[in-house]
């Protein structure tokens, strides 16, 4: 239970727009992010993502950002990132 407490504090509910490029694929894709952490987010969008999926989120006011899916319940996913994040940039 601590854990899921410091998860949740860690983490910044937000209803940002961000783009997307699946793995290598130039196309961009809109996102809603709706939360955000050092390590990862939860977006939202219409596209089909699989756990495994590998992304580069553009978030506003941080930049490109690598990162992995890793789980789905449509619309919405999960991403961890490669690498930590200042989320308050």
């Amino acid at each position: 239970m601590i854990g899921l407490q410091r998860r949740s504090l860690e983490r910044q509910d937000v209803v940002n727009l961000a783009d997307v490029q699946i793995g290598r694929d130039p196309l961009q894709h809109r996102i809603k992010v709706r939360n955000l952490s050092a390590r990862g987010l939860m977006g939202e969008s219409a596209l089909h993502v699989s756990s495994g999926t590998r992304l580069t989120i553009d978030l506003p006011e941080v930049g490109p950002v690598a990162g992995t899916v890793v789980w789905v319940q449509e619309p919405r996913f999960g991403v961890a990132f490669d690498d930590e994040v200042e989320p308050l940039a």
